[in-house]
């Protein structure tokens, strides 16, 4: 998630402590994040839903960034930034909370309640934890923390589904088999059991979401507090063309084709992650396989957070990075919907290699040379991550309208506006081009 050079009341120490505490914040961000993959085809099962309704997980989960976007600055002017983290996570907490009565009662629009206070919850630690990455340590190696934040991460991501995938889908292929057979009564008990089988690990995460809280409240991390931005946008050749002086964000083009950009990256990084285990299960592999191609996804994901750490900038620039990223993502994208059975599955998990250096490099593209409009152009950029919210629920409807693997056509012209973006779209309305970025 986006980070913001904010200085620190004091000094801003880069101490190995608060850096273990924001790469265990980074973890639960995944850790949460991911487990929806796992929570789609159990919900579509335990809930008896349709494609559509099924990625209602991750609409609910995700429009909270953009519902949040706002209101977190607010708290975090009220709270200061280390006591807004540990709300944060009660938050969470709250949300996780919900997921015992939504199972208790087979409610699918309490277990979307329950995501939505989640994500609402992560939208505030996400706007709280990103500026310390930037302060603990020289302002020039932020970039390699931020990396090293997408690792944790990332692994996190690894985990989450295989350990909730273990407890709640291992036996799904028998219970969808004998489903068919079942009387009424004997159906709603047995997808009640399904269910519940949520509880336990939603009642630990819980508590463990309330001790992390406790231990930030009374962590060392320094407080620090928002920057005052009076200065005008920096005349340094990045700014708009043609001197004009711009009286609101608005007035930056390439800003504004970047939240569209970064909207669209977060719809297709969600879809890849999220829809893999009901796709592989299309494709007449068992869940008890696929339920572990979310991990898959995330793997390849990690192998380009490395690859971005070694290359990015000496070997190779942001906008590279994105271009032959969107070129990836078409190529992987096109062979899994012309290939079938694992061969087809693999190319989904690859989209997490395409995906992986795209947030770093549209990020910058797009905020560099705001100005004093770097806030304001930062809560657009963070309202976008409501992209994981709508074209998730989108590729649902195709799903139900044709089929699943048809349904991936809809990545397609995504990676084609995000390569516009790498290749013109950054330069909409700037002075001349960025050849450092």
């Amino acid at each position: 998630m986006p980070s913001s050079t904010i200085p620190v009341a004091g000094a801003a120490p880069a101490r190995l402590h608060p850096l273990i505490i924001i790469g265990a914040l980074f973890f639960i961000f995944g850790f949460v994040t991911w487990l929806s993959s796992v929570l789609i085809p159990y919900l579509q099962i335990a809930c008896e839903l349709n494609s559509f309704q099924s990625y209602l997980v991750a609409f609910a989960f995700y429009i909270s960034y953009f519902v949040m976007a706002a209101p977190s600055g607010w708290l975090l002017k009220i709270t200061g930034y280390k006591k807004g983290m540990s709300a944060g996570l009660l938050l969470v907490a709250a949300g996780s909370l919900l997921f015992v009565p939504a199972a208790m009662y087979r409610q699918y629009t309490v277990f979307l309640t329950g995501l939505f206070v989640q994500g609402a919850g992560l939208a505030v630690l996400q706007t709280a934890s990103n500026p310390y990455v930037t302060i603990l340590g020289p302002v020039e190696s932020a970039a390699r923390r931020m990396s090293i934040m997408g690792i944790c991460n990332g692994v996190a991501g690894i985990v989450a589904p295989l350990i909730l995938g273990a407890i709640i889908l291992s036996d799904a292929d028998g219970l969808v088999a004998n489903l068919q057979q079942m009387d009424e009564a004997q159906k709603t008990a047995a997808l009640n059991g399904l269910a519940q089988k949520v509880i336990m690990p939603y009642i630990v995460i819980t508590a463990l979401l309330v001790l992390l809280a406790a231990l930030i409240y009374r962590s060392p991390l320094p407080e620090i507090s928002p920057e005052e931005e009076a200065s005008p946008p920096e005349d340094n050749g990045a700014g708009l063309a043609a001197g004009k002086t711009p009286d609101s964000v608005f007035h930056f083009p390439y800003l504004l084709l970047g939240v569209f950009t970064l909207f669209l990256y977060v719809g297709v990084e969600v879809i890849a992650g999220n829809t893999i285990i009901s796709y592989g299960a299309y494709q007449g592999i068992k869940l008890s396989t696929a339920r572990f191609f979310t991990s898959f996804t995330l793997l390849a994901m990690l192998g380009g957070y490395l690859a971005g750490i070694m290359l990015i900038p000496r070997y190779l620039s942001q906008q590279a990075a994105l271009k032959y990223s969107a070129l990836l993502g078409i190529a992987f994208s096109l062979a899994a919907i012309f290939t079938s059975g694992f061969t087809s599955v693999l190319f989904i998990a690859l989209l997490g290699l395409a995906n992986s250096l795209m947030y770093p490099a549209i990020w910058p593209l797009s905020i560099h040379g705001l100005g004093r409009f770097t806030n304001a152009g930062a809560s657009l950029l963070v309202m976008a991550i409501s992209g994981g919210a709508v074209l998730p629920l989108a590729y649902g409807k195709l799903a139900d309208a044709f089929n699943e693997q048809q349904a991936y056509w809809l990545v397609v012209p995504c990676y084609l506006v995000i390569g516009f973006f790498a290749v013109k779209g950054h330069l909409m309305g700037r002075k001349k081009e960025l050849s450092d970025l």
